[in-house]
């Protein structure tokens, strides 16, 4: 009905259906089929047509001076709407994991805004999983095993992890042999990485130690754990990436140089709909470009 309205308000501005048809781009035949259905349903005549002239009748006044803004507003609605959707600007509202955002991803952030000047980009950083719809944002950045299957997903690569101390507290205490062999070490554990997982390099072994009861630290902040295992206060099972600078620098060795981390899927998601706006289709595109063959996302230690 509502693209016969249309006919309809397109007429009555055009003066005569010949003119309205070749301006819809249809047969005149049909666009007075159109109008007699559009009367019919209203049970009322909204033209007075003779051989001369087309003539709205007092209802067809009335209701053309009703429908014609409201028609208006639904055309500007719709242009809105196709600006939102297809253009690359406005908003874009992101939920991410405060260590990984503001570590091995800043320079990713820093590019989109460079290549996109039109676009506003809302960075919520938390190492909780923050509710993704009630939140009202677009994306989020996930690390591990994903649950919400109601969520599309894209992997943008693999982090591997690694466990770490500093030459100090090594030579002081020693080298672990086997990871067994940690439960008489001071332990830092970061959250959320409360499982720790290690395999051997040449045998495949893997070997998986539950949450210590006993840990020299308990942090939620990824970035201060690796700063303190930096200061000799323990062995930390931490990401590659916020370590990696420590390790080229000597101020972290690999506690276990037989055995290797654990590799963690890293994810983006959004809710589930037909299309994706442009501005966060763009913002995800841009993710899988920096993060694809990138060292620190490809699961391998470097």
């Amino acid at each position: 009905m509502l693209d016969d309205l249309a006919l309809f308000v397109s007429i009555v501005e055009s003066g005569s259906l010949n003119a309205a048809a070749r301006k819809a781009g249809m047969p005149a035949a049909t666009l007075t089929r159109r109008l007699q259905r559009l009367e019919a349903e209203l049970g009322c005549r909204l033209l007075h047509r003779s051989a001369r002239q087309l003539v709205p009748s007092s209802e067809g006044w009335q209701y053309y001076e009703r429908c014609r803004p409201l028609l208006a507003s639904l055309r500007q609605a719709t242009e809105a709407l196709d600006v939102s959707i297809n253009h690359v600007a406005g908003k874009v509202r992101v939920l991410a994991p405060v260590s990984l955002a503001s570590g091995v991803l800043q320079p990713a952030w820093a590019g989109f805004l460079a290549r996109y000047p039109d676009i506003s980009l809302d960075l919520q950083l938390s190492n909780q999983r923050e509710d993704l719809i009630g939140s009202g944002a677009d994306l989020a950045i996930r690390v591990g095993p994903l649950p919400d299957s109601q969520f599309n997903q894209r992997l943008l690569g693999r982090a591997p992890t690694v466990l770490v101390a500093a030459p100090g507290y090594l030579a002081q205490h020693g080298w672990p042999q086997h990871p067994q062999e940690l439960a008489g070490h001071a332990l830092l554990l970061a959250e959320p990485l409360m499982e720790w997982r290690l395999q051997h390099r040449v045998s495949g072994e893997w070997h998986k130690l539950p949450p210590p009861e006993r840990t020299r630290l308990r942090v939620n902040e990824i970035r201060l754990a690796v700063e303190l295992a930096s200061a000799g206060l323990g062995i930390l099972y931490c990401p590659l990436s916020l370590a990696h600078q420590a390790l080229v620098e000597g101020r972290l060795q690999r506690a276990l140089p037989d055995w290797r981390g654990d590799a963690r899927d890293i994810y983006a998601v959004w809710p589930q709909q037909r299309l994706l706006p442009a501005r966060v289709r763009a913002l995800l595109d841009h993710l899988i470009g920096f993060t694809t063959g990138h060292p620190l996302f490809s699961g391998e230690e470097p």
